[in-house]
C-alpha cells in the first residue's frame, strides 16, 4: 500500500523533532572539578551530593578530586587542575594581596579548641604555666594564635613562653593526650569530638576564644574557593554548585537517617565517637554571612596578622578587599 506524500512528510518532521529533542535531553551537564582532601570530613558533604544526585537535580555534575594535602588543594587551584577548594579564607586574602583573584564562599564556623585531661583540671583556661602543651597544625595555628592573643588579653600572660609546645600531626596528638603524655592539647573539631567522647574537658573553643577577643559575631573559617574570574565568567553554575553545597549540609543538620548512611566514612570507634562527631558538626553551622560577619573576619584577621606575622599572612596586615565572594 503506497503512503502518501502528506504522511511521509509528517513521520518524517515527527522523527526529526524525537532526534532533536533527544539531543538536546542527553547534552552533557556543565561539571565543576573539586579538590578535597582524601581523608578530610568534607568528604561527608560530597558524598551527600552525590549520591542524592544532588548536583544532577541542579543542573551540573560534580567531580571530585581527591588530594592528599593543604598544600596539594592549593597548588591544584594554582595550577588550575580544580575549580574549587575547600579552605581559609586568611589564606584567600594572602592570596589577593599578591594579586591572585581567588575568593571564597563561606560554609563552615565548625571549630576546635584546647582540651585538657581529666586528671589536670585548670583553674582557668590559661593557667598552664609549666606544662606541655600539644599543638596540631603547626606553629602558625589559628587557634593556637587566638589562644595567646586571648591569655595575653585576660590574663595578661604569654602562654608560648610559660610552656614547652610540641607541634605534632592531629592524629598523633590525640594518642599523646590518651596516653597521658602531654596533659593538654589543642587539636581541630573532629578529633577534639573524638577526646570528649573519651572524657576530656573542652577547656575552651575557638568561639569562646573569639568572643572573649570582643568579637560576639561566629565567623566561619572555612569556605569554598576559586578564582573570581572563573566565577563570574559562570555564575550560575557557582550558584548552583553553592546551593547544593549548603543543601547537602541541612540534609546532615536534620537527617539522622543521613548520618547512619555516611558513619563508614566518619570512621567513629564506637557509638560515643560518633554521636559526639555529629553533634559537633551540626554546631558548626554559622548561619547567614554578611556585613557584620566580615566585620568581624577584619577583626581576627588582624589577631592573626599581629600573632603570626609574615609566615601566616606574608605582607598583607590587613584583610583583603574581595575575600569573601558576593554573588552577583
Amino acid at each position: 500500500m503506497a503512503i502518501s506524500s502528506s504522511l511521509t512528510k509528517t513521520i518524517v518532521v515527527g522523527v526529526s523533532f524525537f532526534m532533536t529533542a533527544f539531543s538536546v535531553s542527553a547534552a552533557p551537564l556543565p561539571s565543576i572539578n573539586v579538590g578535597v582532601l582524601k581523608f578530610g570530613t568534607i568528604n561527608w558533604e560530597m558524598d551527600v551530593i552525590k549520591r542524592n544526585k544532588l548536583d544532577e537535580k541542579a543542573g551540573f555534575t560534580l567531580d571530585i578530586t581527591p588530594l592528599a594535602s593543604k598544600n596539594a588543594s592549593s597548588v591544584a587551584l594554582q595550577g588550575g587542575a580544580v575549580d574549587v577548594i575547600f579552605s581559609d579564607w586568611v589564606w584567600v586574602s594572602r592570596q589577593r594581596a599578591a594579586g591572585k583573584t581567588y575568593t571564597l564562599s563561606p560554609t563552615s564556623a565548625t571549630a576546635g579548641g584546647l582540651f585538657a585531661n581529666p586528671e589536670s583540671p585548670l583553674s582557668s583556661p590559661c593557667n598552664i604555666e609549666g606544662k606541655t602543651l600539644g599543638i596540631a597544625g603547626g606553629s602558625v595555628d589559628k587557634t593556637w594564635l587566638l589562644y595567646q592573643a586571648y591569655c595575653k588579653a585576660k590574663e595578661d600572660k604569654s602562654v608560648s613562653e610559660l610552656t614547652e609546645q610540641q607541634f605534632v600531626a592531629p592524629p598523633l596528638l590525640n594518642k599523646l593526650l590518651m596516653q597521658n603524655k602531654v596533659p593538654l592539647g589543642i587539636n581541630f573539631w573532629h578529633y577534639g569530638a573524638r577526646l570528649e567522647a573519651a572524657g576530656f574537658q573542652p577547656v575552651i573553643s575557638l568561639d569562646e576564644i573569639v568572643a572573649g577577643l570582643g568579637i560576639e559575631t561566629q565567623v566561619p573559617m572555612l569556605g569554598w574557593v576559586f578564582d573570581e574570574k572563573w566565577a563570574q565568567a559562570n555564575p550560575e553554575l557557582v550558584n548552583a554548585f553553592l546551593d547544593t553545597s549548603a543543601e547537602a549540609r541541612a540534609i546532615l543538620r536534620r537527617s539522622d537517617e543521613e548520618w547512619e548512611t555516611i558513619r563508614p566514612l566518619t570512621k567513629a570507634e564506637n557509638d560515643d565517637v560518633f554521636n559526639a562527631l555529629k553533634a559537633a558538626y551540626r554546631r558548626g553551622f554559622s548561619g547567614t554571612f554578611g556585613t557584620e560577619q566580615q566585620d568581624a573576619a577584619a577583626q581576627i584577621y588582624a589577631i592573626l596578622a599581629k600573632e603570626g606575622g609574615k609566615k601566616l599572612v606574608g605582607d598583607s596586615n590587613s584583610l583583603s578587599e574581595g575575600t569573601f565572594w558576593q554573588s552577583p
